[in-house]
Formats: C-alpha cells, sequence, structure tokens
C-alpha cells in the first residue's frame, strides 16, 4: 500500500503518560522510527513536542481518549498538524492491545491515509463551547433541584402544585418562604398570591394543609432554595461571559434567531457547536451527517438495515431538539405544517427528527449564503401538491412503472 503522507507520528494517549510512534515511509511502505513514551505533564508534553521536531514530523494523529487528548491537541496544535481520529476508525485486530502497538497502528493508519480527522474547532469556538455546556450543566441542576424541592412539599402533604402552575413563581416563592419561617396560619399563607392566583385562594387553603414541619421540612427546603438561588446566579454570570463573546457576531445570531423555533440560547449554541467555517461541511447534507441528524446508511444484500441515527454531538441535538419543540408548536409555518405531516404518517419521535434536520440545514444555509430564513408558509405542501405540472409528472410515471409509454399532448 503507498504511503501518502512521510513523516507521522501516532499518540495513544493515556491520563499519565502518551506513547509517541514515529514512522519515516521507506521503500515498500516500510516502517522505520522509533516509540517513546512521555508523562501527560506540561513539561513531559513540551519534552514531547521537541522530539517530535527533531524527528521532522509533519502530521501527528491521536485517538479522542475521553478528555485527556485535549492538552495534548492543545498544546501541539501550534506547531504540528495534528488529526484528531474517532476511536471507532481505529480498532486493532483483536488479542495485539498495547499502548506501543496502539501508537504504532495510528501512525500506520494516518501515513497510509486509512482514516479522516474529527472536526475540532478553533479555539475562540472551544471556549464558547465550554461556556455555553456549563450553562446547560447548570441548568439542568437547578431542574434537579426544583424536582428535588417538588417531591419535599409533596412528602410534606403541601399540594401547591396541584392549584399553582409553578412551584417557584412569584407567589409559589412567597408562600415556601413564610412556611420556612415557620408561618402556620392557612389564611396568611394563601393570602400571599398574587396576580391571577388570588381567584384561587379557598383552592390555595386546602392545598397547603398538609403536615409541613419548619423544623424538619423547612430545614431541607431552605437548603434547595439556596442551591436553587445560587444557581440562579451562575446562570446570570454565564449569560453575560456568553453575550460577551457573541458580541462581535451579534449580527449573525441575530440572523440565525429568524429559524422558527430558535431562541437566543439556542442560536449561541448552533455557533458554539457548529462554527461559522462552512468551507468544513461542503453541502448542508454533510453537516446533518456530522452532527447525527439525518437516518443513518445501512444496506446489505440489498437489504436496507436499520437506519438508526448516529449519537452525534449530544449537545447540538439536545438544543436542536428544544427548538423542534417550539417550531411544531408555531402558527401557520412550514416547520409547524411539515411536523404535523410527518406525525400523522410516522409518529412524534420521527417529526421531532425531521424538523431537526429541516432547522440545521436552514443554519447551514443562513451561515453559507449570508442570508435570513425565509419561511415558506403553513399551506406550502398543499400548494406543493396541487402544483399541476408535478402532478402531471407522478401520473406518468405511475403509467411508465406500469409498462406504458405516454406521449402528452395539451388539449385545444
Amino acid at each position: 500500500m503507498d504511503v501518502v503522507i512521510d513523516r507521522v507520528a501516532g499518540l495513544d494517549v493515556r491520563r499519565d503518560t502518551v506513547v509517541a510512534a514515529v514512522r519515516v515511509g521507506g521503500r515498500g511502505g516500510g516502517r522505520r522510527g522509533e516509540v517513546r513514551t512521555f508523562a501527560t505533564t506540561g513539561a513531559g508534553l513540551t519534552r514531547l513536542a521537541g522530539w517530535l521536531s527533531e524527528q521532522r514530523v509533519s502530521l501527528v494523529g491521536m485517538e479522542s481518549t475521553g478528555v485527556y487528548w485535549k492538552p495534548v491537541f492543545h498544546l501541539l496544535e501550534d506547531r504540528f498538524e495534528c488529526w484528531l481520529l474517532n476511536a471507532t476508525h481505529v480498532r486493532n485486530v483483536p488479542g495485539r492491545k498495547t499502548d506501543v502497538a496502539d501508537a504504532a497502528w495510528i501512525s500506520d493508519l494516518v501515513a497510509h491515509g486509512l482514516v479522516r480527522a474529527s472536526f475540532v474547532p478553533p479555539k475562540p469556538q472551544r471556549d464558547l463551547r465550554d461556556l455555553t455546556r456549563a450553562r446547560r450543566i447548570v441548568v439542568e441542576e437547578k431542574t434537579r433541584e426544583i424536582q428535588r424541592l417538588e417531591k419535599l412539599m409533596q412528602d410534606a402533604g403541601v399540594k401547591l402544585t396541584s392549584v399553582a402552575s409553578k412551584l417557584l413563581g412569584v407567589s409559589g416563592r412567597a408562600i415556601l418562604e413564610k412556611m420556612i419561617e415557620g408561618e402556620q396560619s392557612l389564611e396568611y399563607l394563601a393570602d400571599q398570591a398574587r396576580g391571577r392566583l388570588r381567584s384561587k385562594i379557598p383552592q390555595l387553603q386546602e392545598a397547603l394543609a398538609g403536615t409541613f414541619r419548619s423544623g424538619h421540612h423547612g430545614f431541607l427546603a431552605a437548603q434547595l432554595l439556596a442551591r436553587i438561588d445560587l444557581c440562579d446566579e451562575q446562570i446570570d454570570e454565564l449569560d453575560h461571559r456568553i453575550e460577551v463573546m457573541i458580541a462581535p457576531f451579534r449580527e449573525t445570531v441575530d440572523r440565525i434567531r429568524t429559524i422558527t423555533g430558535v431562541g437566543e440560547v439556542t442560536a449561541t449554541v448552533l455557533l458554539a457547536e457548529v462554527g461559522l467555517d462552512m468551507s468544513r461541511f461542503p453541502t448542508a447534507g454533510h453537516l446533518a451527517s456530522w452532527a447525527g441528524i439525518c437516518p443513518g446508511n445501512n444496506t446489505s444484500g440489498g437489504k436496507r438495515l436499520s437506519g438508526r441515527t448516529r449519537h452525534g454531538n449530544k449537545w447540538l441535538r439536545t438544543a436542536l431538539t428544544e427548538a423542534a419543540h417550539a417550531a411544531a408548536r408555531s402558527k401557520d409555518t412550514y416547520l409547524a405544517s411539515h411536523h404535523a405531516q410527518v406525525r400523522g404518517r410516522r409518529g412524534v419521535l420521527k417529526a421531532i427528527g425531521a424538523t431537526r434536520h429541516d432547522i440545521l440545514i436552514a443554519y447551514w444555509h443562513i451561515i453559507a449564503n449570508k442570508t435570513v430564513y425565509q419561511d415558506l408558509g403553513g399551506d406550502w405542501h398543499a400548494r406543493r401538491r396541487r402544483d399541476p405540472e408535478r402532478r402531471r409528472k407522478n401520473l406518468v410515471g405511475e403509467l411508465e412503472k406500469l409498462g406504458y409509454t405516454v406521449t402528452i399532448t395539451p388539449a385545444a
């Protein structure tokens, strides 16, 4: 097999050590070079970079091992062309797995051009990713704390959410704080209601008549509220940092937000996870395939097997799923119409998957063509079905499938 790249290095990265195998293309594709082991500390990685420079390596390939690859990649990317390789694509022959063998195997694959590099965004985009992902984690943690608080209220027989729509709305928060302070008067507690909830004061009094004890339940509820407030503070800080980072791209974010169902948070996640360089994705289909937002291609023996989607980018998939649900609830839009059409034939999950795909395709066109989203309208599918030219082609195709040769002459 021909050697595509002459001087390469394969790295097998572990938590404490990294094994580097240098491969130099020889006659007949032979392997020459040596293997060394370095520590993954800052000093050890600096020695690794110096040794690779001495070996005149032009390309470094490494397997994506958890988060351990990141410090190695970040230190080497400024001095060498680095390829991050999918672990599924670099599996070795079973029974021959050692750190040295893995490093040599990676160098062979890279030298012969048998693997492709994974998408690793530039540093500013990676920083934005860290912030948006941290925000998602804090939001999910806040949700878990609210669920724990609701569980505590149910344990105490307080059915506040049976009357109020939110446990921690303005009224719910005021009632909870008074209960934590030790207030036991149901009339006084129910009188803390605000807005439209005041019309349900009698129902509130019944819902609050539980076995809530300020010394026990109040103590636990106060701790949960403190953690929820801390999450709110962290979310505000992260939102501020994210706003500062995307300020140079505010016009682009506003164009992304023109997609039905895409708000500020989702637009920022799309920017962080996909980026603005669409040259990495030649077509919108390439982007959907990379993100795992399209059916899999699995055919054998002329039969199409399971077409389930790949895992893809979970952070991107979560944001697109939320946007798809919002788009499905919109009125008189193409995305809502398409969602309803697919849902009637394939079910809700397939419909959400199709809507996710539509949103991601729209994102590619907005970034690649520097345009805004143009909705086709809620009646687009009906107009498409009524198109005379399309109907003519469908009918002619049906007749040709039955073995007829069709010649169409327009009526006088």
